[in-house]
């Protein structure tokens, strides 16, 4: 099941430095592990925000939820998420 799903961050401007920091590290080691797995299909950053698109390829939207729920800054994020199928018009194999 592929969702596209927006993640809005605002991290609280008097969280200390060294806080913000460490989970922005493991938010970082978190995504790229999905990423490697292949369920984080794609990410892009939103031009002048703290935001970004994803692609997220799973098994159900509990998977989904526990994914994002799972994310170190979910305490921090507004989260949309849109489900997506296959156009009848793609030329791509892999859209799936």
């Amino acid at each position: 099941m592929l969702f596209q799903v927006r993640m809005d961050v605002n991290i609280p401007a008097d969280m200390p430095s060294d806080v913000a920091n460490d989970i922005k590290a493991r938010e970082k080691a978190y995504s790229q592990d999905l990423q490697k797995s292949g369920k984080w299909r794609h990410i892009w950053r939103v031009v002048g925000e703290y935001a970004n698109y994803s692609i997220f390829d799973v098994e159900s939207n509990a998977e989904l939820h526990e994914i994002l729920t799972g994310l170190p800054l979910f305490p921090y994020m507004k989260i949309s998420v849109t489900p997506l199928c296959r156009h009848p018009s793609s030329v791509r194999d892999s859209d799936a």
